[in-house]
């Protein structure tokens, strides 16, 4: 059986590829002697089998074992289609955590080390004409906090705010098939003031006198067409959509942009062409989307947006962070906007770009954020930075994604409030990501202890149960006004680090919530507790009344989406199971609108 058969990359689609997703070999290698034992030989024998893209610690890869295992391996063989002889073949992971050596054919063709983000290689010149043999090795510390590990525990079990790990290969594995030139990388900006969309791309191998045809339809039809002569490998140049009609730029209800409302999407075609023969072909989108900061509000396409996020963690029971279909990650989306929200804070985790297609494509905001370390040392801040270049170079050119959040509640940088060299690896993260990224607001330390930030970006759990009635009016409080919130620290932490101070930027409340509710399973903790229904839904609508009460407050994400292991705080079962009727949730929050709210 295959496992996820969708195309892996939906911002640059090809027709030639091949799943290799399925059963593989696989052996775990706890004393680490499969180097010296060369397990890369075809001899060696694996007497396991796991099925790809599931990590070993899940139900759904047939082995469903959580212990730690910090070196595995994997090998399937490979067979390449006839119609592909002559070609480029690429092997592309979707993730891999932590670090990988792939060898084909018992010869090793490159290392990875980065768990969250796609990597790829040309195996072309390894392969035979005969059978393949593919074989992975995997390294993944189980117990070093200094690696981007999320929310994987680096003790054996689950607890608290910490879940189950995920080792190995946990998303897509294929092969893709190219002429020696073909594009090679493709960037949308929009230019939304403009009405231009910005376009990047390069192409590899013999790109002289080669030629770039681009097409660009809206709704089926098409509004722009270029054939540009290749001089050059890397090109830079905008086309006109809007041709100077307002009633296109969004401030008519008939707009192109794209919002959560009206996901305005462009379909692309892009030809590269050797006189009239076809040598690539890719189709790919995007959408005219601008994100800015203008009188303390996050303005969406020039208008005020009020953002109505849920806390996001993308786990499940039978795949911890591999999602079990395509549909799985739809239907979260799916959900998410029937309770009335717009988006989503995806916690910890660098998301397939399957989540992310479906959020361009169905109207939902995402901030993205990548998983952190827990501890500081040079080594751990290395490779965050690391990670986050490839993060960005894979996810630039979905819409959805209106903001970056690469440090979260002092993770990894636990002496930030005064140690200097934290404060600078915050400081570094966030003009590094503006450096590679224009187009989006970037958040410095999501929950507290902020330095130089785009928003100011609090955490506040401190609500209490509906019994709790001076406590919930402190929690009011402490939301009502600028000064309260700048001075309130819900986690006994100030909202900036030393030497740093709030400069105008939306403040949004981004944690709170947690309303603890059983439905069935074992038992499992939340931030506040309920034992039916009636009073759920009666304790999110208390919290929520004191989120809309703020005068301040422009924006919130709302903890948490599901249920996830031993945390039972969503507002659906970690099987996706609502917690009550939809509708209910929906009602309270579309109670205040942006005409009120934004006042």
């Amino acid at each position: 059986m295959i496992f996820r058969q969708e195309y892996p990359r939906p911002q640059l689609v090809r027709k030639e590829w091949l799943n290799l997703n399925g059963e593989w070999d696989f052996a775990f290698d706890d004393n680490n002697i499969g180097p010296k034992e060369k397990w890369y030989k075809k001899e060696h024998a694996f007497f396991n089998k796991i099925n790809v893209p599931f990590a070993y610690q899940t139900e759904l890869s047939g082995i469903n074992d959580q212990s730690f295992h910090d070196w595995v391996w994997y090998r399937r063989e490979l067979e390449i289609p006839q119609e592909w002889k002559g070609k480029k073949i690429l092997l592309h992971f979707g993730a891999v955590d932590y670090r990988a050596w792939i060898y084909v054919n018992e010869q090793l063709v490159g290392y990875h080390e980065g768990g969250h983000v796609s990597f790829h290689f040309d195996i072309t010149e390894y392969l035979t004409e005969k059978t393949n043999t593919l074989v992975v090795r995997v390294e993944d510390p189980s117990i070093d906090e200094t690696i981007p590990r999320g929310k994987q525990y680096w003790l054996e079990h689950s607890d608290s705010i910490w879940y189950t790990r995920t080792t190995g290969i946990w998303q897509t594995v294929w092969l893709e098939a190219l002429e020696p030139t073909h594009l090679s990388k493709l960037k949308f900006t929009p230019d939304v003031d403009s009405g231009n969309i910005n376009i990047e791309y390069e192409v590899s191998g013999d790109y002289l006198n080669k030629e770039i045809d681009i097409t660009i339809e809206f709704k089926g039809q098409t509004v722009a067409s270029e054939s540009i002569q290749l001089y050059e490998r890397c090109h830079k140049h905008s086309i006109n959509l809007y041709n100077q009609k307002v009633f296109r730029t969004g401030f008519h209800h008939d707009g192109w942009n794209w919002t959560p409302e009206n996901p305005n999407l462009f379909d692309v075609k892009i030809l590269v062409k050797d006189k009239s023969t076809i040598i690539d072909e890719v189709t790919s989108y995007f959408g005219m989307r601008k994100v800015h900061i203008e009188d303390g509000m996050v303005h969406l396409n020039n208008k005020p947006y009020y953002q109505k996020l849920v806390l996001d963690q993308g786990y499940w029971p039978e795949g911890l962070l591999t999602a079990p279909t395509d549909g799985d990650l739809k239907k979260d989306i799916e959900l998410a906007k029937e309770m009335g929200f717009n988006g989503c804070r995806k916690h910890q985790k660098v998301e397939d770009p399957r989540f992310l297609y479906w959020a361009d494509q169905l109207g939902f905001l995402v901030w993205g954020e990548c998983a952190a370390a827990a501890s500081y040392s040079e080594e751990a801040a290395a490779r965050l930075t690391r990670e986050w270049i490839e993060v960005i170079e894979r996810d630039y050119n979905h819409p959805s994604i209106i903001a970056w959040v690469p440090l979260n509640e002092s993770w990894g940088v636990p002496g930030i409030r005064s140690n200097k060299q934290q404060q600078h690896h915050s400081l570094a993260m966030y003009h590094l990501i503006h450096s590679l990224d224009t187009s989006r607001l970037v958040i410095s330390n999501d929950g507290w202890e902020l330095t130089t930030s785009d928003i100011c970006a609090i955490h506040n759990y401190n609500h209490g149960n509906h019994d709790e009635l001076a406590k919930y009016q402190y929690f009011k409080k402490s939301l009502s006004t600028k000064d309260d919130i700048l001075q309130s620290q819900p986690a006994k932490r100030k909202i900036y680090a030393n030497g740093f101070n709030y400069q105008g930027e939306p403040i949004l409340l981004t944690e709170f919530g947690g309303v603890g509710f059983k439905v069935g399973g074992d038992p499992g903790w939340g931030y506040t507790s309920v034992k039916n229904v009636e009073d759920f839904v009666r304790d999110y609508k208390r919290i929520m009344e004191a989120v809309y009460d703020s005068n301040i407050l422009h924006g919130y994400c709302y903890t948490q989406l599901t249920d996830v292991e031993q945390e039972i705080n969503g507002l659906l079962t970690y099987d996706r199971q609502p917690k009550c009727d939809l509708k209910a949730i929906k009602e309270i929050n579309d109670m205040w609108h942006n005409d009120i709210i934004l006042k």
